[in-house]
């Protein structure tokens, strides 16, 4: 739950325990709470991985975010993830895992982009 969710709910209680709370704005609440009202924005990050494991260090990233194209800072070690797992716990959650055809065949030879994860956040 968000920051501006928990203030309604709170609003909302305090309402109610003062014995103002009216049905309106408690649908209201609702809807602000649900975000009916509110358009929902889905941002896309894609992540490259040294394998396929979520916890494997990222070696490459682009965002996609109100629809724009980010490449992120240039240093890595100022990448918002570190790791697959780590942008899981912040909330993003993974929609495509690595296609395993795209993989390294053998030393010499390099297919795709390797182990690419995409991941996605509505709000």
């Amino acid at each position: 739950m968000t920051e501006a969710q928990k203030e309604i709910v709170e609003a909302l209680a305090t309402e109610l325990q003062q014995g103002t709370l009216t049905e309106a704005n408690l649908r209201k609440g609702i809807a602000d709470i649900a975000g009916v009202d509110s358009p929902k924005r889905q941002d896309i990050l894609y992540l490259q991985a040294v394998t396929t494991s979520p916890g494997a260090a990222v070696v490459g990233m682009l965002l996609v975010e109100d629809g724009e194209l980010r490449e992120g800072p240039s240093d890595p070690e100022d990448w918002p993830y570190q790791t697959v797992l780590e942008a899981v716990r912040d909330g993003w959650r993974i929609i495509s895992f690595p296609n395993m055809a795209l993989l390294a065949v053998d030393e010499k030879e390099f297919y795709g982009l390797g182990a690419e994860f995409i991941l996605e956040r509505w709000r």
